[in-house]
């Protein structure tokens, strides 16, 4: 039987070693493929970038069509899959049509992968202003949980863009292989894929995925982070020129959004608040003002890693940086801006809260708060008091954040947190784009009556989370 089954393998050689290198490729264990991927990154009108990482230094390749039988194929000129990459590859696809779907697949040493034999499809971006379907969320910890269920009710509610607002990964290292590996295993959630094979992906980063835990801009090894960052994630661009880090502006439909990095460039959050004090750097700050003062679109998304209330002190949000904080919503009022609202994460829960800039004769700034897609809740922050909270805080599951903007017949966006099942877990909260020019306030529209209730008790001297009659 030994020599049977030896005589069947020296035979069964003979007659591979006679096939075309090509054939033996494909039928081959070890033959080109891809490790994690493809991922959708930043799209456009006119086209869309596809991220993967591939098995070995091979040629990969992209073939795409707008019919599901690639009857139009087209294929993308080969990028290699280098050893300094760490075989990762971004490629663009262009000359697309707006807001339409297209099918594509991955060819690597022009090789169809062979554990992936169904076409992706995705959707390039909305050139009008038809309804968009934004949903975001931070702090995915796979050793927390490996198999994150919330990627399910994520991709079950079809949005048109999906933003990781930081703690992505927790790497809460110095060491590169550190960050390299739990990229990867991140990526490889078998949950995520369909998301991020269909849905394009932007990214900022927090202090998990930039270094160690509450890690500010004397981190030592931030070029290498930010390093893995641009090679993991496929975001239109990173920084400018002469100021490096992970902010950028990618315009969607009739929103702008304003991807902010709030670790390269930040001050240590326990020196004393003022005006030299800075999260974002003198550099990304004089980059976003001159951005929000050309923007013209109708909503401007402000992205932070860490929430934009007053209410994490001590911390390492936005509230140890009041006067940044405040110099920019000053900013807005001044150059009237109009459109702006905020999204953040970090916290372990899910909030809705508002800075009431209409008392300075602004408008109010809206921040959708959402954390974590896979980490432990965290209830002993409910107690903190941001300047107007609209919602009572979610902790009762993993959450993401979800924006509906709609532009018939107005502009309005309904903002609100879903439970790890895809449920709204309060009614949204509706801005409508009126509500956002100076002189307006509408805080007091939006805020859930139980809310109103607690401010008005703690006005009056009492306790926010009183007994309630």
């Amino acid at each position: 039987m030994n020599r049977r089954k030896f005589l069947w393998g020296a035979s069964t050689l003979t007659l591979l070693a006679g096939l075309p290198a090509r054939v033996l490729a494909a039928i081959a264990p070890g033959y080109p493929r891809l490790l994690e991927g493809p991922m959708i990154g930043a799209s456009t009108t006119s086209g869309f970038t596809v991220w993967s990482r591939a098995s070995g230094t091979f040629g990969v390749a992209v073939e795409y069509a707008s019919d599901r039988t690639f009857s139009d194929a087209k294929t993308t000129p080969i990028t290699q899959a280098s050893e300094a990459d760490d075989h990762v590859t971004q490629i663009p696809i262009g000359g697309l049509k707006p807001d339409t779907t297209y099918y594509y697949r991955i060819k690597t040493d022009g090789i169809a992968d062979r554990n992936q034999p169904i076409p992706f499809k995705t959707r390039t971006a909305p050139a009008g202003k038809r309804p968009i379907r934004i949903a975001f969320g931070s702090c995915a910890r796979v050793q927390i949980d490996q198999h994150q269920p919330v990627w399910d009710a994520i991709a079950a509610m079809e949005p048109d863009l999906f933003l990781w607002l930081g703690d992505n990964i927790y790497a809460d290292s110095d060491a590169e292989a550190a960050f390299t590996d739990n990229y990867a295993r991140q990526r490889a959630v078998s949950s995520l894929q369909p998301l991020l094979r269909s849905v394009p992906q932007l990214a900022t980063w927090d202090d998990h995925d930039f270094g160690y835990n509450d890690s500010d801009g004397a981190n030592p090894v931030k070029p290498m982070t930010l390093k893995l960052f641009k090679r993991w994630w496929a975001n239109p661009s990173a920084g400018t020129a002469d100021t490096p880090g992970t902010f950028f502006r990618h315009s969607f439909g009739p929103i702008d959004i304003f991807m902010l990095d709030g670790r390269y460039h930040r001050d240590s959050p326990n020196a004393p608040d003022g005006p030299a004090k800075t999260m974002l750097g003198a550099g990304q700050k004089a980059w976003l003002k001159r951005e929000l003062k050309a923007s013209k679109a109708v909503f401007k998304l402000l992205v932070s890693g860490t929430g934009w209330s007053k209410a994490e002190r001590p911390g390492d949000s936005w509230a140890m940086y009041l006067d940044e904080r405040n110099e920019l919503l000053d900013f807005i009022r001044d150059n009237e801006v109009s459109g702006c609202l905020g999204i953040s994460g970090d916290v372990h829960m899910g909030e809705a809260n508002c800075v009431p800039w209409s008392e300075k004769g602004g408008y109010d700034f809206y921040d959708l708060v959402s954390s974590g897609l896979a980490q432990l809740l965290s209830p002993k922050f409910i107690d903190q008091a941001p300047e107007v909270r609209l919602r009572a805080p979610w902790v009762g599951s993993a959450n993401f954040g979800v924006l509906d903007f709609s532009f018939a017949p107005e502009p309005k966006v309904e903002m609100t947190v879903h439970n790890v099942i895809g449920s709204p877990v309060w009614d949204p909260v509706v801005v409508k784009g009126a509500d956002l020019v100076n002189g307006r306030s509408s805080w007091k529209t939006a805020i859930d009556p139980k809310e109103m209730k607690r401010r008005d008790r703690v006005g009056a001297g009492g306790s926010y989370y009183g007994v309630e009659k």
